[in-house]
């Protein structure tokens, strides 16, 4: 059952799954995706490995509070117009808000201590909470995510990094456009290893459609992972129990950015998942279910 939480000024929309007496384990979506993206097989797989698991709308999507602020436009033309004309402009929150948020989360379920999963956008606020608050995290699985800046995704040409925002920013669209859109984004960035069928991406779309798909508040997000410092430096000194995951046919995050990240953190692993792109799909899902539920039984039980 989805409820409200109120934390770090913020309200955010939360669901557990699983025995409340299991180890928690918070699972943190990515750029633009809300809860509703996460696969009934994963939250189920998580919940039948004994985890409280708990999920939650990011702040500016589905059913959680939208954060806008006068100075960081939403509006997608808007964005380009000021980047064109190389203005510079002000995230409307960073990623370590959006880690602090999670922190909130945990204070007001009165949970010290959690198992994190965090893919994409989710790992890079995953990372900040990690540097911020370790004391908070048992262990932390990043997936599909990298360290560096987005613009550094694209190297050091400008154009490429601009091609690369106008690429990830949304508009406003109609249910029908945004489920040709989900399928769209599965033909592009998918799992080809683990397909999902199109039916069941306009289900899916259909679900987070309905709780509030919001091009604005999906663009505000995109200038905060453009304003997120290079965190290379800083891993180095983290210790914790760390796992990274990517797979090998992302075509958004480049597997040699999940790479990067595991050289950076003492002690961590990696494990390039063959047939992974850069969704997690109901085929997929038991494979990420039993590499993380592993992973805590070897190095954080």
């Amino acid at each position: 059952m989805v409820r409200q939480i109120s934390t770090n000024g913020v309200s955010l929309a939360i669901e557990e799954h699983g025995p409340a007496e299991g180890p928690p384990l918070v699972l943190i979506r990515g750029q633009g995706s809300q809860m509703a993206h996460w696969p009934d097989a994963l939250m189920d797989g998580f919940a039948q490995a004994g985890f409280r698991t708990i999920v939650f709308d990011n702040r500016d999507t589905g059913l959680s509070q939208r954060c806008p602020r006068d100075s960081s436009p939403g509006d997608p033309a808007e964005i380009l117009r000021l980047l064109e004309s190389g203005v510079q402009i002000p995230p409307p929150y960073t990623i370590g808000d959006m880690a602090d948020d999670v922190i909130g989360l945990l204070d007001a379920l009165g949970i010290q201590q959690a198992h994190f999963m965090g893919i994409s956008m989710g790992g890079g606020i995953l990372q900040a909470l990690m540097l911020e608050n370790p004391e908070r995290v048992l262990s932390a699985t990043l997936v599909m995510t990298a360290c560096r800046p987005l613009a550094d995704h694209s190297g050091t040409d400008p154009a490429a990094a601009l091609a690369l925002v106008r690429s990830l920013l949304s508009y406003p669209q109609t249910l029908a456009e945004y489920q040709e859109a989900q399928v769209r984004e599965h033909a592009l960035w998918g799992s080809p290893g683990y397909p999902m069928p199109q039916e069941d991406i306009r289900d899916m779309a259909a679900r987070a459609y309905a709780r509030g798909v919001d091009a604005d508040g999906r663009n505000r997000q995109i200038l905060a992972i453009g304003g997120a410092p290079d965190r290379r430096p800083a891993l180095r000194d983290v210790d914790l129990p760390c796992l990274v995951l990517h797979g090998t046919d992302d075509g958004l995050i480049p597997i040699d950015l999940g790479r990067e990240i595991a050289a950076h953190i003492p002690h961590s692993e990696f494990h390039a998942i063959d047939g992974m792109g850069h969704i997690i799909t109901s085929a997929l899902a038991p494979v990420i279910v039993d590499m993380v539920a592993g992973f805590v039984r070897r190095r954080a039980s």
